[in-house]
């Protein structure tokens, strides 16, 4: 870990969601009343260890609960399933069974996963139960309105309720299967991986360690297409330290960052970064009220330490050579400043090509 001890600062504490920020969640249909909360779930009485195929600790621990709490949980659980993959209609509830509910007790959000299988065809997904934080809810927006994926979660008062990101987690991948891959999908992969960290970069989504995404191949008719999905939405704009939201500084990611240096060059990760870039600029006009109103409540919000944020403007000037950011006095401002830079250059780019 010690790659990430001159990087990361001490444990982010859980910043709240303040009045504006749940304006905004409400107005986008991001907040309802659901049956029960985080801390209702901590009332676990036993638990055991849940290992993985190879009998190694996954971290998470499987939890039991009284035969009255566990009624009245499985109940509330089953509800909230629906409420996130549906209309909330109470009549495939029968049809629901709470398989597992599994605590992590790695990590600064200390989730609950739920394990919710139908009877009928025995069919199973997961979500996840966190405690509420603003930099999370910022990160899982961010990720909606910047990326190429939607993001479900619902939020209620100090309880976030987030849908399950399908994939292999990445350290997985890059241990199990990046060493399987043909030439022509390390290639592929090393594209994606430039393109997502880019991503990352630009939209201060920090600590991307491998097991914070995971990647996703899709067969198509004659190649399999892999994407890389991030799952850990904890560190949106909180560090000082730029290189915190790239990720070819976490140790965790040597091995696919050296693949990236062999199987591209110079201007093919120019190229990829460009239209990353342009991408996420053309998503931003497309949904400019949104995006706006997004960085207005982090503008008004408080996600870091004063600390923090001189630090990251000094490291901002210096990679983006943009003195703007000397005028900044808090994450949102940071982070507008950057996606306006984003936004400014594609539109000068555009310009340009039209004549």
């Amino acid at each position: 870990m010690a790659v990430e001890k001159k990087l990361m600062s001490k444990k982010k504490p859980t910043f709240p969601i303040n009045e504006m920020l749940g304006k905004y969640l409400l107005k986008y249909n991001r907040t309802i009343k659901i049956p029960i909360f985080y801390d209702d779930l901590l009332r676990f009485q036993g638990s055991i260890t849940v290992y993985d195929k190879s009998d190694d600790d996954t971290l998470w621990i499987r939890t039991y609960y009284s035969e009255f709490d566990r009624q009245e949980i499985d109940k509330s659980l089953k509800k909230i399933y629906t409420m996130l993959h549906s209309d909330g209609n109470d009549a495939t509830i029968p049809f629901l069974n709470v398989d597992a509910i599994d605590y992590c007790t790695f990590g600064n959000s200390k989730p609950f996963r739920i394990k919710i299988r139908n009877i009928l065809n025995d069919n199973y997904t997961y979500f996840y139960v966190k405690k509420a934080d603003a930099s999370r809810v910022y990160g899982l927006e961010l990720e909606h309105i910047l990326s190429p994926h939607n993001m479900n979660f619902l939020v209620y008062k100090d309880t976030l309720i987030e849908e399950h990101i399908a994939g292999i987690p990445g350290d997985d991948f890059i241990n199990d299967f990046l060493p399987k891959c043909t030439e022509a999908e390390k290639s592929q992969i090393a594209k994606e991986f430039v393109k997502f960290k880019e991503r990352c970069l630009v939209r201060l989504l920090g600590d991307m360690r491998s097991y914070n995404y995971v990647i996703i191949p899709t067969h198509d008719f004659d190649q399999i297409i892999y994407k890389i999905r991030a799952i850990d939405f904890d560190q949106q704009s909180f560090e000082g330290n730029l290189k915190v939201y790239n990720l070819q500084f976490m140790k965790e990611n040597f091995k696919i960052v050296e693949m990236v240096s062999k199987k591209l060059d110079n201007n093919s990760i120019l190229q990829y970064k460009v239209e990353e870039r342009s991408f996420m600029a053309k998503r931003i006009i497309a949904a400019p009220r949104r995006a706006a109103r997004l960085i207005k409540c982090m503008k008004q919000d408080t996600i870091s330490f004063p600390d923090n944020v001189q630090l990251l403007k000094k490291h901002l000037i210096k990679y983006v050579g943009d003195v703007k950011f000397k005028d900044c006095e808090n994450m949102g401002e940071v982070l507008e400043t950057i996606l306006d830079f984003v936004k400014r250059n594609y539109l000068d780019i555009s310009n340009k090509e039209l004549f």
